[in-house]
This record gives C-alpha cells, structure tokens and sequence, in this order.
C-alpha cells in the first residue's frame, strides 16, 4: 500500500493512500453490520495495508468507536485512528441532541470518552466535528492543543469548516489535517479548501469519494433506501434527481471501461491524482468492495485522461443538494 503524508512539521502524520471510513458499519447507511463481520472487515483492512481508520463519537452514537476500538485492539502499533467530537451528545446516556457543542468542558469530556472506547492510551488525529457558531474556534484550539500537551491527543483536525475558520484554528494549534466531503460528484473544496490547505501546510482527507455509493454505479432513480439510510432525506438522491445525475455515472463508466477498472476504482484514482496529500477514505461493509476499493491505488491517470474527465465533468450539472438543509447549516462550506 502506498503512503501519504497530511500535515507537515511535528503534526505530520503517515498515512495509507487509502483509509477506511467506518461509520456505515454502525449507522447512517441503514442497519448496522454484523459485528463479527466488521470486526473481520476491519482486520482485513489491516492485512491489505490499510493503516488509517475513521470513527466518531456521533457514529452510534459510541458504537462506532467501541467497535473500532476492538477491532483494532491487536494492531495498535501498526495504526491510525481518527475520531470526532463536535456534536451534542450526553456523555452518560450517548442521547443524541440537536446542535453542536464545542465547549472546551465538553470537547474534555468528549475526548476522555472516545479514549476509554476505542482502549487507547491517545488519540491520533481528533477532529472537531462541526464548526460550533457559538464557541470562537480559537477556545476549540486551545482545548485541543491542552490536550495535546497533556498527552491525550496526538494531531488535530477540522472537518467541513470554511478557510477562514481553517486559518484561525491553524494559529493557535496547528491542523494535521481538514474532513470534508470532496468527490466527482461534489467539488466545493477545490475553490477556497484546497488551495488553503495548500498554502498551509494541511492534509485533505476525503469523505463520501465515492458520493455516498453514487459513483459506484449500483445506484439509480429506482434505488429504495432503508428508512435508516441518511440518504432517503437527501436531495440528490431523490428519484429524479437521481436520474439527471446518472450522466456522470456514465462518464466515469467510460473511463472504466478504457482502464479495465470499475466506476469506483476511477471515481478514487481521481481523487488521488488532485493532490499527494489528499487521503480518500471510502466505506464499506463488504470485503469484496473493499478490494475493489484499494485496487484504485494501482490505477494511474494519465495527464490527458484527467483532462478530458475535468473538461466533460464541467458539462455535467449537479441535480439536487448534497444534504439536507439542517445539515449544511453546520458546516463551514
């Protein structure tokens, strides 16, 4: 498995090329997976070479984190692992409540949770969730940067925050890396994200690559999502939204076909070829999607190929908003 630095300096972190997203093994893609199974999927991970695994407090929530943890438990010395605070969560009951809460108490007590659940002694890279509009980002840094001192946090991150809030988190304690979602599918990063990151010193780390299962191809305006699925609420999936959205779909399929690779291995290889510091971090519940996934690191995207995509990509409007309302309102772009 190749390798990729986010971050620079002391906060810099080796990472695999690809990481393993893993909130759809407990929530959000409807039910959760069998835990024996992810526990499974996740050492074989592992074997394959992947070294960097995505977790949050809000996946369950808690579930998520303990199962990582677990699953992980055999391989400390050989792993990654990012996890999240941000939301409002009851730390006792794990109660789920509307809005954001990034008060220096609660990131310390968030903090002290995620390190008991996934039986770690520090955190490798911790994310502030979503930006909180009631707590200056600046107290969220320092917190962070307390914690790092304490020994407790290793490297900190933003996920879906804007530049400017990038830039105010970065002066007091310096970012390893930002989250967001950045696909074919959604370029929203590229017009103010990337080339900050870029001036800074920051690593990119990629959610929904694959746009949520789009760009896989297995979806289209006949696809019916479990209740449990955070996708039967979005636009973009709605039926007809769906069906004008399948034209980059075939696109990537064509590409695919040239390349003797799939819609999914394409969709991924595209995203490493954008910069070498931006780590896609793909989920799954299956194995065998997880070897399809990490056969896009031996894909190789010539200069012209990656042209052509931009340029027909440029054709090709988007059809429906990425999220619900209420969700982009919590974040930064």
């Amino acid at each position: 498995m190749q390798k990729r630095i986010l971050g620079k300096g002391r906060n810099a972190l080796e990472v695999s090329a690809l990481g393993l997203g893993c909130m759809g093994m407990s929530s959000s893609y409807g039910p959760a997976g069998d835990k024996r199974e992810m526990i499974a999927l996740i050492s074989e991970a592992v074997d394959r070479g992947v070294n960097f695994f995505d977790t949050a407090e809000a996946y369950g929530p808690f579930a998520n984190e303990t199962l990582v943890g677990e699953a992980l438990a055999p391989f400390k010395d050989r792993i990654v692992i990012a996890t999240k605070f941000g939301f409002n969560i009851d730390p006792a009951t794990g109660e789920r409540r509307a809005g954001a809460d990034s008060r220096p108490e609660h990131v310390r007590t968030a903090v002290e949770g995620s390190l008991k659940r996934l039986g770690v002694e520090a955190i490798d890279l911790v994310y502030q969730h979503r930006v909180d509009p009631a707590v200056p980002i600046e107290d969220v840094a320092g917190a962070v940067k307390d914690l790092i001192a304490q020994g407790k946090v290793k490297r900190f991150g933003l996920s879906e925050a804007g530049a400017q809030t990038i830039r105010r988190a970065h002066a007091v304690q310096a970012l390893t890396a930002v989250q967001s979602e950045y696909s074919l599918w959604w370029r929203g990063p590229e017009s103010e994200i990337l080339p900050t990151l870029e001036e800074l010193g920051i690593g990119f780390v990629c959610f929904s690559p694959l746009g949520a299962g789009f760009l896989t191809g297995k979806i289209d305006e006949r696809t019916a999502f479990d209740k449990s699925d955070f996708r039967a609420s979005v636009p973009r999936f709605a039926p007809e939204a769906l069906k004008a959205n399948m034209a980059l779909v075939e696109l990537v399929r064509g590409v695919a076909a040239k390349k003797a690779a799939t819609p999914a291995q394409i969709a991924l290889a595209w995203l490493l070829a954008q910069k070498p510091w931006i780590v896609p971090i793909p989920g799954t519940t299956k194995p065998q999607r997880l070897q399809e996934n990490l056969g896009a690191v031996g894909v190789e995207l010539t200069v012209g190929e990656l042209g052509e995509i931009a340029e027909a990509v440029t054709k090709i409007p988007t059809q429906g908003a990425r999220l619900p309302e209420s969700a982009l309102k919590m974040t930064g772009l």
